[in-house]
């Protein structure tokens, strides 16, 4: 007989036998703290023997006397149940001040701009072994990242991920603005319907989804205008925006931030382009995970809208 189907035959029951045999060394004892029997307890013994090929616990006038192969199993039995009752029958906590754990989150780069710094902070205060990896994947691969455990958390805007299996929270509403550089000849403060189809524009077309809503606004509506720089991120922006007679449409976190790093001012769109929601994005496989929980309750925390 394999060691596979011998395990398949021993009933791990026969382990809490083993060790209240083993502590109290008197069957009645033994019996009264499993609340068994004492025959149950003597039927359980006589199939550990059979298994163990043992005599085990030998019936003594002072009681049951261990055989030495007994006493060479029992630190071995006792860390099996043990470990079960940690690892197995007890809720697992995450303390964030002692947790060393890499929390992956999924994150676009306007993502990283709106949330990162306030997020990083916190962390690195509250949780000073955690680490942070942010990735940006194509959103074809999100699904199987999030079934397979390779992301933890999504934070910002994915309209296309749905299913029983995805668990949401809104964070908060926003919508977009306009840059300009600030002493811009045509623009000053605000930026008419005329200028923006007159003025030349940066396009910014990411793996965000974001930047759909606005393309698909403008051209539902008819509105025209001269893309003379397309690009696909934001990092070049403020310093294009600054330096140079451009305009660009963005969201409105992403508009706040440059305008505090560079010589742009940030204008109303004089279209009413829709807003949409920024959201936390789990899978179910990571819903009741302690550490899971921790995050997205420090993010929602930080960025819910009250």
């Amino acid at each position: 007989m394999t060691i596979m189907n011998e395990m398949d035959n021993f009933d791990l029951n026969l382990l809490k036998v083993f060790d209240a045999l083993w502590r109290h060394g008197h069957l009645g004892r033994a019996a009264e703290e499993l609340d068994l029997s004492q025959p149950a307890i003597s039927h359980s013994l006589k199939r550990m023997r059979k298994q163990m090929n043992d005599e085990l616990f030998l019936k003594m006038r002072t009681g049951m006397q261990p055989s030495p192969r007994a006493v060479q199993l029992a630190p071995v039995v006792q860390a099996v149940l043990a470990n079960v009752r940690e690892h197995v029958l007890t809720a697992p906590i995450f303390d964030p001040a002692q947790a060393c754990r890499t929390f992956t989150i999924v994150m676009s780069d306007v993502g990283e701009m709106a949330f990162l710094p306030r997020l990083l902070a916190r962390i690195m205060r509250e949780a000073p072994l955690v680490d942070i990896q942010t990735i940006s994947p194509s959103h074809r691969d999100l699904m199987s990242l999030l079934e397979r455990s390779k992301v933890d958390l999504l934070m910002g805007y994915f309209p296309d991920l749905r299913g029983s299996d995805i668990f949401q929270q809104r964070l908060f509403n926003h919508g977009f603005v306009c840059l300009a550089r600030k002493g811009h000849p045509v623009v000053n403060g605000e930026i008419t319907h005329k200028e923006f189809k007159e003025l030349s524009h940066v396009v910014v077309q990411t793996e965000g989804r974001s930047w759909e809503i606005v393309e698909q606004y403008l051209q539902s509506n008819g509105v025209e205008r001269r893309e003379l720089l397309k690009l696909p991120h934001f990092l070049s922006i403020p310093m294009v925006i600054a330096m140079t007679d451009l305009i660009v449409t963005v969201p409105l976190p992403v508009g706040e931030v440059f305008a505090r790093i560079a010589g742009v001012q940030v204008l109303t769109p004089p279209f009413p382009i829709p807003s949409f929601d920024l959201k936390l994005h789990w899978h179910r496989c990571q819903h009741s995970d302690p550490g899971n929980r921790w995050l997205r309750s420090v993010a929602l925390e930080l960025f819910g809208a009250t």
